[in-house]
């Protein structure tokens, strides 16, 4: 109870006061990075869309700085346990927060401040470690105790708010993970039709593949539509005559006959986080790739550097303009089962 003559704490002190974090919260603060800091998607905004040997990392994070992305994410992780509990009520995680707690893939984008949702229109805000969005929502999962955004939601939340290609990365993964289908994806945007960055938002779900592996195999994926090529098929099992299993590949052109890799960092880069002798994992892709050839099909290769160039482009244009006869055939691998999370009802 408030004792006569005791004076009423300024605004600015209460305000204060709500958003520092307390006791337990600021010690698991310490060592997170203050706002400042270098994060994924800060550090280099000025050079956006230009090629670097920096953008290597699917994060876009400057080598000098010296943080994986996994430690971003797990540093991610640590800031949302910290803040979260000292928000107020029915706060939801939301945006890029929910997809470092879903796991989804990351490129460029800034993981500085929590994200959070809450139920009302409009009042969003912005604090050293936080970021509120206010728009309405009616529904959460739960994820260690955290109110999270379902992952319909969480697609088009970042739809609405990251760079396009950003926005592609995230959206593949959840789509992929979660399996999600065009009529989810539909009825989110309808939700959120009113809402700023909706035309962005119907650009990005229109690009969407679920069956993507990777941030790289995304962006290659934006990469080839950027160069006006066709749209590849993801994902294929490429078999003998006879239907024996000779591998799989990331993107194909049955009717061309054209395979195509993308590799990472270095050339057969994928074969670095094989499990025993990787000289040996190297001999057998290279003879995977001998016989493929062998089958009568063009096989195409690039890298991260790469994606920033034309050449991946113009060494496939070059492929689809001598189609020929390949012996062996393409088919779908199969899709990973989705995974399957409750939703509640706020």
């Amino acid at each position: 109870m408030k004792r006569h003559g005791d004076s009423a704490p300024d605004a600015d002190t209460e305000r204060r006061r709500h958003c520092a974090p307390k006791g337990l919260a600021r010690r698991l603060l310490e060592g997170c990075g203050a706002p400042g800091d270098a994060a994924p998607g800060r550090a280099d905004t000025s050079r956006r869309g230009r090629s670097s040997a920096n953008d290597s990392t699917p994060w876009g994070i400057s080598m000098a700085a010296g943080v994986s992305a996994q430690n971003w994410r797990d540093r991610h992780r640590l800031l949302i346990e910290a803040v979260l509990p000292e928000m107020a009520e029915g706060s939801v995680v939301s945006h890029q927060s929910a997809a470092v707690l879903y796991g989804a893939p990351l490129w460029r984008t800034p993981l500085d401040r929590v994200c959070v949702t809450r139920n009302r229109r409009g009042g969003g805000r912005t604090r050293p470690y936080t970021k509120v969005h206010g728009s309405p929502l009616d529904s959460a999962v739960e994820i260690d105790g955290m109110l999270v955004t379902p992952p319909a939601r969480t697609v088009i939340d970042l739809a609405l708010s990251l760079p396009f290609e950003a926005a592609v990365v995230a959206g593949d993964g959840l789509t992929g993970m979660f399996g999600l289908t065009e009529a989810e994806l539909a009825e989110e945007l309808s939700l959120a039709r009113c809402r700023h960055g909706i035309a962005q938002a119907k650009r990005v779900v229109a690009a969407l593949d679920g069956r993507s592996q990777s941030a790289g195999e995304s962006l290659s994926r934006l990469m080839l539509r950027r160069q006006g090529l066709p749209a590849p098929a993801t994902q294929g099992n490429v078999l003998t005559p006879d239907g024996r299993f000779v591998g799989r590949v990331d993107f194909y052109y049955e009717e061309f006959a054209v395979l195509c890799e993308f590799d990472g960092p270095l050339r057969y880069g994928r074969l670095l986080h094989a499990a025993g002798n990787v000289p040996e994992a190297l001999r057998r892709e290279q003879i995977r790739e001998t016989y493929l050839r062998a089958l009568g099909f063009h096989v195409i290769r690039w890298t991260w550097n790469e994606l920033h160039t034309d050449d991946p482009a113009r060494r496939l244009r070059t492929a689809l303009s001598r189609p020929r006869r390949a012996d062996g055939r393409v088919e779908p691998a199969p899709a990973s089962a989705p995974r399957r999370i409750p939703t509640l009802r706020l």
